[in-house]
């Protein structure tokens, strides 16, 4: 390789892990802002009624509805992205969530327009879940295929770095919000981070309008007479399909702890929701200069080692957070989410570069699509199963820890089974899958 060709290969992986950084960010601060109205103001704006019960459960059920989604666009992106180029789908789908979440911004309430209101919110949280599923995805294959093989992990944690990044601005973006009169909150206060997301938008158009599918993509769609890679992923490729289900339930506790524990917080225990937020966006500040280095480590000893330990530590530490939100101990309570977020930052720094290893490149766009959407259907319900779960009493929060529990530990067992990685070339993986392929 030329001294000319690597540096353009440097500038494309910096420019596409920068774009993926940002473009997830974007994707996870809509669903985070969604995630703190669906807890504090979505029930009263458009679910009223004289049970606050089942608006509360309205408003939760519509944070799960984009989930539903999320399965439907995986398996539409995820086979596009894989036949015309990743590229193309990158830029539809930063162009669909962000309008979307402009729109949630400027729906008119049910005392405004009745019934539709919540029907015209179902829509647009559709929208937003279509177009979530091919934003991660498409973002860390893209960044991967650009990206050496033996810094592969730093740069394709940038995505996972734009999750949590997302989640701080989400959170950030609203604590001011949350300090408003209760009238201006209901009124227009909440809307404003929605339609200010609009700015986030255009950013990463232009930047991913500098970018182009890497060469190993091109070299295999270039190759293919017939592509399917739908049918391949299917038939080849189901039980690391499966691998990447599993593993993707460790999204459950992060939604069991940043939506349905503000709503605990708030609606059980009494605590103040804006000071609940602002402890979020403390954690999630240091979880987000985490990530590289997790990542970085993962480039040394491994993907699983730090996958597992991450995963398996953030599930314990779930239940002493809890247990401090029940009793009102707001010192242990900040540093009980501090390190949760330390130690599933390791999860999401290794999370996207052992997917993406796990498939050939014909394939790679849909079955880390397709893969993670199907274990995140759980996660986009949690919120609401945990209040089914919930118990009365001081440790009725049990059953709703031991939920999120369950959840690392078969992410952990199915990144155990999976196959170590690092350091490989995705030219050397496509060779083994041929080899094998021709295989009697």
């Amino acid at each position: 390789m030329s001294e000319r060709t690597r540096d353009d290969q440097l500038r494309q992986t910096r420019r596409s892990a920068t774009a993926g950084l940002l473009g997830t960010a974007l994707e996870f601060l809509d669903f985070t802002m969604y995630g703190i109205v669906a807890s504090v103001v979505l029930g009263r704006v458009f679910f009223p009624g004289g049970d606050p019960f089942a608006a509360e459960m309205g408003a939760m059920a519509t944070f799960g509805v984009a989930y539903i989604a999320r399965p439907i666009g995986a398996i539409v992106l995820g086979h596009l992205g894989d036949r015309v180029g990743r590229k193309r789908l990158l830029l539809f789908t930063i162009v669909l969530m962000g309008t979307s979440t402009f729109l949630i911004g400027c729906l008119p309430s049910y005392a405004s327009i009745g019934p539709l209101a919540p029907v015209a919110l179902v829509v647009l949280r559709l929208a937003q879940g279509f177009s979530a599923a091919g934003e991660q995805a498409g973002s860390s294959t893209l960044t991967a295929e650009h990206a050496p093989a033996r810094t592969r992990g730093f740069y394709t944690s940038f995505t996972n770095a734009g999750t949590i990044l997302g989640n701080f601005l989400g959170h950030a973006a609203f604590i001011p919000v949350l300090a408003m009169p209760e009238a201006d909150l209901l009124a227009w206060g909440w809307r404003l981070p929605f339609l200010g997301s609009a700015a986030g938008m255009v950013i990463v158009v232009f930047l991913r309008a500098g970018l182009r599918d890497a060469d190993v993509f091109v070299a295999v769609k270039a190759a293919e007479r017939d592509p399917a890679p739908l049918r391949e992923l299917f038939q080849d490729n189901w039980k690391n399909l499966i691998r990447v289900a599993l593993c993707g339930l460790m999204a459950a506790p992060p939604a069991i702890s940043a939506v349905f524990g503000l709503s605990y917080g708030t609606r059980v225990v009494g605590l103040d929701a804006a000071l609940l937020v602002a402890l979020t966006t403390i954690s999630l500040g240091v979880g987000t200069v985490t990530i590289p280095f997790w990542a970085i480590l993962a480039d040394r000893i491994g993907r699983r080692p730090v996958f597992i330990v991450g995963v398996l530590m953030g599930g314990a530490v779930l239940f002493l957070k809890f247990h401090f939100i029940s009793e009102k101990n707001l010192p242990l309570l900040v540093l009980s989410q501090c390190v949760l977020v330390f130690f599933f930052m390791a999860g999401y720094a290794t999370q996207l570069s052992i997917y993406t290893e796990m498939f050939p490149t014909k394939v790679r766009f849909s079955g880390v699509a397709i893969g993670t959407q199907l274990g995140l259907v759980l996660a986009g319900f949690t919120p609401a199963l945990s209040y089914a779960v919930l118990q009365p009493g001081p440790i009725g929060w049990l059953p709703v820890a031991i939920l999120g529990a369950v959840c690392c530990l078969v992410a952990s067992a199915a990144a155990f089974s999976a196959r170590e990685t690092r350091g490989m070339s995705l030219e050397r993986l496509d060779g083994e899958v041929r080899e094998a392929k021709s295989l009697p």
